[in-house]
């Protein structure tokens, strides 16, 4: 018969004596002693529903999810998913694990202020235990052992030289590695920017380059209240989890009312079809009947009004003083509009080409509105902003064309 695992065990228990005299907050010590109840003997592999933990803590999802999440971020669980995306039966998969290594004492593969693969030194004291006196299966208490003294981390390299030269590159590179997880954790600004930051280290350049070449996707995808911690996101490589459709759909961002982007939208828009529904009230029909105003000019009015939708929400949202999010593939074709003051000839005319097409005119303009730059050598404004106008549409057609090709 196979003798028990007294090594195994004890590791799962020096775990949970550890979680016991951590600096965790009470609730999340609660959470993982509930969790160790669900592990095997090593600490090893479970499988709880959240709402099974709910259960045995008293206390609700939210708090819950919250403290396996503290947790996880500070290297005490490793949560992957167990199951395939989009089954029901999808479940995390919790590990216990030390801060900065896992549970057999493997030295964890992250960064320090200095450079090095050394994990952060914990304050937590390891219980051994071994056999007594040669009996079988007879166990007692030797040691009381700081955890980093047992680690291979701190037995010396057979030569001082030995990883030198592959340390001055890593310190060659780790500049760049710092400013560009300061510039990626300003836009997530969730967690402990410490254990972020070792986790980015953890990453390899493959990995860094996806992730922040995906995370502006992750965020335009995820709900706010689904943003985790940014250690727990990078351990787990969330940025996979974006569609791919997501990830390649255009960048968008706040266009500034009558600015370029804000303009060159609302052009581009105007130049289509009106495609807003315009339907006549029992009302209407009855001012029609009084002779109040004419059908045709009721319909221009509404057209005006409604016949664009893009157009009406960007009104409606400066109205409102609100901002307007949209793509910000225009950019390139907007660069070269120039301001125009509403009191001048050019933006009269700019006024009167809109009254000719059907548009509707921008309502309360202020003193500068950005609109495409008018040609040299133009007999009258009025030329010029047709001009303009016409050179800007076609730039964004050929644009649209290429890539539907």
């Amino acid at each position: 018969m196979n003798e028990p695992d007294h090594y195994a065990t004890s590791r799962a228990w020096s775990w949970r004596h550890a979680v016991g005299k951590s600096g965790l907050p009470p609730i999340t010590r609660l959470v993982l002693h509930t969790l160790g109840l669900k592990m095997d003997a090593t600490g090893g592999s479970c499988y709880p529903p959240v709402s099974e933990l709910v259960d045995l803590t008293g206390l609700d999802k939210k708090t819950v999810l919250k403290h396996l999440e503290i947790a996880e971020e500070k290297g005490w669980i490793e949560v992957t998913q167990h199951g395939f995306r989009g089954q029901k039966w999808k479940r995390n998969e919790y590990v216990a694990r030390w801060p900065g290594r896992d549970l057999t004492g493997e030295q964890a593969t992250t960064f320090v202020s200095e450079g090095g693969a050394v994990p952060p030194p914990s304050e937590t004291k390891v219980v051994e235990m071994v056999p007594e006196g040669g009996g079988n299966g007879s166990m007692k208490v030797v040691e009381e052992l700081h955890q980093d003294k047992i680690l291979p981390a701190n037995i010396p390299a057979n030569s001082p030289t030995a990883g030198a030269e592959e340390g001055v590159l890593r310190r060659a590179d780790r500049k760049k590695m710092e400013r560009d997880f300061t510039l990626w954790f300003a836009s997530w600004k969730k967690g402990d920017v410490d254990f972020a930051r070792n986790a980015w280290f953890a990453l390899s350049d493959e990995e860094r380059t996806e992730c922040i070449e995906r995370t502006p996707a992750y965020l335009r995808w995820a709900k706010p209240s689904d943003l985790m911690a940014a250690a727990v996101y990078l351990k787990n490589r969330h940025w996979r989890d974006v569609p791919e459709e997501i990830v390649t759909a255009p960048a968008r961002g706040i266009a500034k009312v009558c600015g370029k982007l804000w303009m060159g939208t609302r052009l581009r828009a105007l130049s289509q079809e009106p495609k807003g529904r315009i339907v006549l009230t029992t009302f209407d029909e009855k001012c029609i009947r009084d002779g109040e105003v004419s059908r045709e000019a009721l319909l221009h009015h509404k057209r005006m009004e409604h016949g664009w939708p893009l157009v009406t929400t960007m009104r409606d949202l400066a109205r409102r003083k609100e901002p307007f999010v949209t793509s910000l593939v225009l950019l390139p074709y907007v660069a070269d509009f120039r301001q125009v003051h509403r009191d001048s000839e050019l933006f009269a005319a700019w006024a009167d080409l809109h009254e000719r097409r059907g548009w509707p005119f921008i309502e309360h303009p202020p003193e500068y509105v950005w609109l495409p730059a008018a040609p040299d050598g133009a007999d009258s404004p009025g030329e010029a902003a047709e001009e303009a106008l016409l050179k800007f549409l076609s730039a964004i057609s050929e644009a649209d064309n290429d890539d539907a090709a």
